[in-house]
């Protein structure tokens, strides 16, 4: 392999043509550009859709009330489900392998207004109970997350977010500051960070107070917008299971056919997660099959270019073996060429698909739909492998008839 001679043969033999050394080159640099800028493209849109589990538990079930549309044991249909606080508790003994559960009530169904001092800002007030946090996963900058203290006792404690802040402390430390919430006063206990994204973009963070304090304070009278829980079977079948008992659960407490599908809104991760899953990894294959046609379409070049090489070298292959040259080291020349060719080529495209998908990431800001399309360490293996791969398929059929010629008919070739 490492033979001076024969190097220098298998470059002038590529110096004679060129031409048509880059042309058949860059066939394969092609193949294996696109198979690069394709699977960056995917691993882009997986990394963007994955991006919206980001603050979610992945093997949680989030429940709200709608309304009914079937007649239920002499009840009419069009009726709201209400979900309350009740509930709660009822699904957290209704499901086996339950880990966290936890209510949300919306104040006011809508932005509610913040005041410090003469700064005021709309923002969403969210009650919620201390397990929330172990479903939606706010990173805390500083201070603290509503506890279980926070929620037995009322406390009017509120959580902020980096945007609220700055709009209403303009620069101040808001830790155990307090600030009006549609006129009652709540104690700033924690920062947490928020990034706005896809729908979101361009809107304000949520906030967040105790259930109990938004109920008590706002006058929600036991009632919850919507009921979010975690289970230790992540697989589908236990999410499906956990779905059904929390919707017959739910159907018995309030009177409705559980078979009515509008009664409540569910949303599964574990389904969604797992759908989202099937979908990337069939658009993966799709990929890898587009790109791979392509590299295959470049190994053909070469292969027929290296049959024309050794076409045109017929007779001195066959002087080779006349003086005694095996086989092995003739199949040996045209495999190195035909390796070598493909192997320069195909790692300049490597080499440039990586590079424009790593700009690419660094320039394009990340979105809910399309983030970070950069190329694992990985899947730059197996790209290096098909080339390999490529280099050998390439130079295969040339290389074995080449060692076919029979020195013989070589001589009287012309």
């Amino acid at each position: 392999m490492f033979d001076r001679e024969q190097w220098a043969e298998i470059f002038e033999s590529i110096g004679k043509n060129k031409m048509r050394a880059v042309l058949t080159g860059f066939a394969v640099f092609w193949g294996i550009f696109m198979l690069i800028i394709l699977l960056g493209a995917g691993a882009g849109l997986r990394n963007g859709f994955s991006y919206n589990f980001r603050n979610t538990a992945t093997n949680s079930i989030r429940l709200r009330g709608n309304e009914t549309s079937k007649h239920w044991q002499g009840l009419p249909p069009n009726r709201v489900i209400s979900l309350e606080e009740a509930d709660i508790e009822a699904l957290r003994h209704a499901i086996p392998g339950i880990q966290h559960i936890s209510g949300q009530y919306r104040v006011w169904r809508g932005n509610s207004r913040l005041r410090y001092g003469k700064n005021t800002g709309s923002y969403n007030i969210r009650g919620i109970q201390p397990e929330h946090r172990h479903l939606q996963h706010q990173r805390i900058i500083a201070g603290r997350f509503i506890n279980e203290v926070d929620e037995v006792q009322d406390r009017k404690v509120i959580v902020i977010a980096e945007d609220c802040r700055q709009e209403l402390f303009k620069g101040e430390d808001p830790l155990h500051k307090w600030v009006s919430v549609n006129g009652i006063p709540f104690e700033v206990v924690g920062l947490y960070e928020f990034e706005a994204g896809g729908m979101e973009r361009g809107s304000r963070s949520p906030v967040f107070i105790p259930l109990s304090a938004a109920q008590k304070v706002f006058n929600a009278k036991g009632l919850v917008d919507d009921i979010t829980f975690s289970f230790a079977d992540a697989s589908i079948a236990g999410a499906k299971q956990a779905e059904q008992r929390a919707i017959h659960t739910l159907a018995r407490r309030h009177n409705f056919d559980p078979t009515d599908e509008r009664a409540l809104w569910v949303n599964n991760n574990v389904e969604n997660v797992g759908m989202l899953g099937s979908i990337f990894n069939g658009i993966n294959a799709f990929l890898w099959f587009v790109g791979i046609g392509s590299l295959i379409a470049g190994i053909v070049g070469v292969s027929n270019i290296m049959l024309i090489v050794v076409k045109e070298r017929t007779k001195e292959l066959g002087i080779r073996k006349a003086l005694g040259a095996t086989p092995a080291k003739v199949v040996g020349q045209i495999l190195m060429e035909a390796i070598f060719l493909t192997g320069m080529a195909g790692w300049a495209g490597l080499v440039l698909g990586v590079f424009l998908m790593e700009g690419i990431a660094s320039v394009v800001p990340g979105s809910e739909f399309f983030r970070d399309p950069t190329i694992r360490i990985d899947v730059a293996l197996w790209a290096l492998a098909a080339l390999i791969v490529a280099g050998a398929l390439a130079g295969y059929i040339p290389a074995r008839r080449a060692a076919a010629i029979r020195p013989i008919e070589a001589l009287r070739y012309e």
